[in-house]
C-alpha cells in the first residue's frame, strides 16, 4: 500500500512512513548497478556560513513539521532518500547523515542570515539528522529548495561516518535555470561528479499527495 500523508495524519505516522521509504530506496534491480567498479564518488564542497549553530530539541527527519508548532512549513513538501554507500558499491551502516537549507523565504535557520530582515518560517524544521542502518539508506521530509540571492536551489548534506573523513556536500534540483551560473555547483570540474549532485524531483504521490520524490546516492571513497 503506498504511503499516504494527509492534514489527519500523525507525525509518527509520518516518520514511520520515511523510515520505510529509506528501506526500499532501492528498486529492483538498482543493487546491480550500484555495485558496478565505476561508481564516481560525491564531491566535497563548501559549508556555507550557515551551518546549524542549535542541534537542540526537534531535528529528526521530518523538517516540514516542528514539535509545538500548529501549521507544517510553507513550500512544496519534498522526500529526499537514497543510500550512503563506497565506491565498490557497499552499502555504509552508521553513517550520520544532516541536512540544512533555508525555508520557502530563502531564510535559513541561523542567527547570523538576516536575509534583509524577512521573517523566518517557524514552521519548517531547517535542519535534520538520521542515522542509516545496515542497508545504508536515508530519507528525508522536507520542502523543496528555493533560490535566493547568488544561489540556485539546494540542499547542504554532511556525512560522517566512524573512521572517514567528513563530507560536505549539497543537492541540486534538475532543471532550475540558475544552475547554469551558480559558482559553486560549477566549480565542480568533474562532469560525472556535477550530475551526481543533480537531482530529479518526480511527482510523489506514492509517498504523499501532492508532494515530490528525489534520490540522491551519496558515494564515500571506498
Amino acid at each position: 500500500m503506498p504511503f499516504l500523508v494527509t492534514p489527519q495524519i500523525g507525525r509518527r505516522r509520518v516518520l514511520r512512513g520515511l523510515a520505510a521509504a529509506a528501506a526500499v530506496a532501492v528498486v529492483p534491480g538498482a543493487g546491480r548497478a550500484l555495485a558496478a567498479p565505476d561508481l564516481v564518488t560525491t564531491p566535497q564542497q563548501t559549508e556555507g556560513p550557515f551551518y546549524p549553530k542549535d542541534w537542540a530539541g526537534d531535528i529528526d527527519n521530518d523538517l516540514v513539521r516542528v514539535h509545538g508548532e500548529a501549521a507544517q512549513a510553507l513550500g512544496k513538501v519534498t522526500h529526499v532518500m537514497g543510500r550512503v554507500l563506497d565506491t565498490s558499491g557497499a552499502s555504509i551502516a552508521g553513517a550520520r547523515v544532516e541536512i540544512w537549507q533555508c525555508d520557502a523565504s530563502g531564510v535559513y535557520r541561523h542567527p547570523a542570515d538576516t536575509s534583509w530582515l524577512r521573517t523566518r518560517d517557524p514552521g519548517f524544521q531547517g535542519r535534520g539528522r538520521v542515522l542509516t542502518p545496515e542497508n545504508g539508506a536515508y530519507a528525508f521530509r522536507t520542502i523543496r529548495p528555493v533560490a535566493y540571492p547568488g544561489r540556485t536551489p539546494h540542499i547542504h548534506f554532511a556525512i560522517e561516518v566512524p573512521g572517514r573523513p567528513a563530507l560536505i556536500t549539497q543537492m541540486y534540483v534538475a532543471g532550475e535555470p540558475q544552475n547554469e551560473r551558480d559558482f559553486i555547483l560549477n566549480n565542480i570540474k568533474d562532469a560525472r561528479q556535477r550530475a551526481g549532485v543533480i537531482v530529479n524531483l518526480e511527482p510523489g504521490e506514492r509517498m504523499e499527495a501532492d508532494a515530490l520524490v528525489g534520490t540522491f546516492d551519496i558515494v564515500l571513497p571506498s
